[in-house]
């Protein structure tokens, strides 16, 4: 799905719990798994390998950038995704969704424009899908016993 090239991150690097309430931007690089809420933008760091992923349990008010996203919560605010953009059967956005490969879900729903971005230089290969996200997909889009 998705494809390969620079390396990506393999793990979730920081967590942030459901219990948590975070004011002011989050710049971060590696795997970042949202379970609580952030009112302020999250921006990857430019150049490293990063992945957002935004549990049923988990909201964000600002904007988002990102190489890679999986959206299962809910997201006030325009999402800017370099490379892939999935939305999970509970992804409620407000916002505008600019993405270069996007997968959604039955279910999901973006209240604002999908608005697709060039494809890459084709000298510049890719961006390889990272070694964690199908767990940090999982993670995101289990159910609740």
């Amino acid at each position: 799905m998705w494809g390969g090239g620079k390396q990506k991150p393999e793990k979730v690097d920081t967590l942030i719990g459901q219990q948590t309430e975070l004011r002011g931007d989050v710049i971060f690089s590696g795997g970042l798994h949202v379970d609580g809420k952030i009112k302020g933008n999250v921006i990857a760091d430019e150049g490293g390998p990063a992945v957002l992923v935004l549990s049923e349990h988990g909201m964000i008010e600002g904007e988002i950038r990102v190489p890679y996203i999986v959206v299962n919560g809910v997201v006030i605010g325009d999402i800017h995704v370099q490379e892939t953009a999935e939305l999970a059967p509970h992804a409620r956005v407000t916002g505008n969704v600019y993405y270069n490969r996007i997968e959604m879900s039955m279910g999901a729903e973006v209240n604002g424009n999908l608005v697709h971005l060039e494809e890459p230089a084709k000298d510049k290969a890719p961006l390889q899908e990272p070694v964690a996200v199908q767990e940090m997909r999982e993670l995101a889009t289990e159910e609740e016993p």
